[in-house]
């Protein structure tokens, strides 16, 4: 067995401006968080943050470089035991680099990307530019809510074994933002109807505002004074260019009564302090994301069907829009008589997913140990062979 040790790690980002947002998308957040996690473990592992790109790196950046240390890659992977390639590919010539100083090599895997290739396939959706599928990963560590669907597609494709690996999270982000709102952007309840909002991406089938705003419609049809307004979010190009949209929101009454709109897109923490009272969500095939978790971990009542966080906010199982619209209609009548608790409640059960966790820093070393062992034996055979 490997005698545990402090590692040398680095984590592909790929900047796209000097001063990107955290809030471009979700793939940074993810960086950071499994950046922070690792630097915690009490082995004390040294982790770098490697740019893939041109984009220089400089004090612009929206994280402390004296915390998440990061540099271009050429550069900072020399003499690294360990490259997680997460937010930016690595380059065949790279991947000859780290293979003959023996570094290993992860794929770190946390988008959907059977149904994204597809959807591609099948809508003429171009997806890629050009392809480069490295065949030189020595595992593939992939997260809970996209295993059972992308594990034979990846796995076929990059020619390696997969492990599921645990989500991580952690509100840095999302405080790094709320400071300036009243009680930190969280929860607080007021008299009067609730303002419900939908803020699904929009851009697959996975996570699609239709079932969200059928479980309103659902709502307002049984208690139409309870509900003050619907936002649907990342939807203001379905509203005017999607003709079967249109169509089918005209059916509804929440709609018909002009107490809906579709709008293009919100940063979650800021829209959720100034505009929302309650988010009705849906997912198909993908579980968790950090939406469910920057909802709740702000106390707001979050009306959800994904499973593998069935413990937060208001679960309903499956397509049960029914069951949906009733416990809707229970966050809007009752959620105000405990919010505090509620709120407690949902920190304390996010818990598990945080970079700060003991527990969930030993399960990535025991996955870090394993993988040195497993690729230094593999190496052993291919010797004596």
């Amino acid at each position: 067995m490997t005698r545990r040790h402090a590692l040398e790690i680095g984590i592909t980002i790929g900047l796209r401006q000097p001063d990107e947002s955290l809030w471009t998308n979700g793939i940074k957040q993810n960086a950071l968080f499994l950046a922070k996690l690792l630097s915690a473990s009490p082995l004390g592992h040294r982790v770098v943050l490697l740019n893939t790109t041109d984009v220089a790196i400089t004090d612009a950046l929206p994280w402390s470089l004296s915390e998440f240390p990061t540099m271009p890659f050429d550069r900072g992977s020399a003499g690294l035991d360990v490259v997680i390639e997460l937010g930016g590919q690595v380059s065949p010539a790279q991947t000859d680099r780290l293979r003959k100083q023996g570094t290993r090599l992860v794929s770190y895997c946390c988008g959907p990307e059977y149904v994204q290739n597809i959807e591609a396939m099948i809508f003429r959706r171009p997806l890629w530019g050009d392809l480069y599928v490295n065949p030189h990963y020595d595992e593939l560590w992939i997260i809970p809510q996209i295993f059972d669907l992308n594990r034979g597609f990846l796995q076929t494709l990059r020619r390696c074994p997969a492990r599921r690996v645990p989500f991580v999270w952690d509100p840095m982000a999302l405080e790094s933002v709320v400071g300036d709102y009243p009680d930190a952007g969280t929860y607080r309840p007021h008299d009067g109807p609730r303002r419900l909002s939908v803020i699904e991406p929009n851009i697959d089938v996975l996570k699609f505002c239709l079932y969200p705003v059928l479980i309103a419609e659902q709502a307002y049809r049984a208690a139409p004074d309870d509900v003050g307004y619907l936002h649907v979010a990342n939807a203001d190009a379905l509203a005017r260019e999607g003709r079967e949209f249109t169509r089918l929101m005209l059916q509804l009454d929440i709609v018909r009564a002009q107490k809906a709109s579709f709008i293009g897109r919100v940063q979650t923490p800021a829209f959720l302090a100034e505009a929302t009272d309650i988010v009705i969500s849906h997912q198909w095939g993908l579980a968790l994301n950090y939406f469910y978790l920057e909802v709740c971990w702000q106390g707001y009542p979050l009306v959800h069907n994904a499973e593998i966080v069935a413990d937060l906010g208001y679960y309903y199982p499956g397509h049960d829009l029914e069951l949906g619209a009733a416990l809707l209609r229970r966050a809007m009548t009752d959620h105000d008589r405990d919010w505090q608790s509620y709120t407690a409640h949902q920190r304390q059960r996010i818990q598990r997913f945080l970079a700060t966790d003991p527990d969930l820093a030993a399960s990535y070393d025991d996955l870090l140990f394993d993988l040195m062992e497993r690729t230094a034996a593999r190496s052993l055979r291919e010797t004596a062979a």
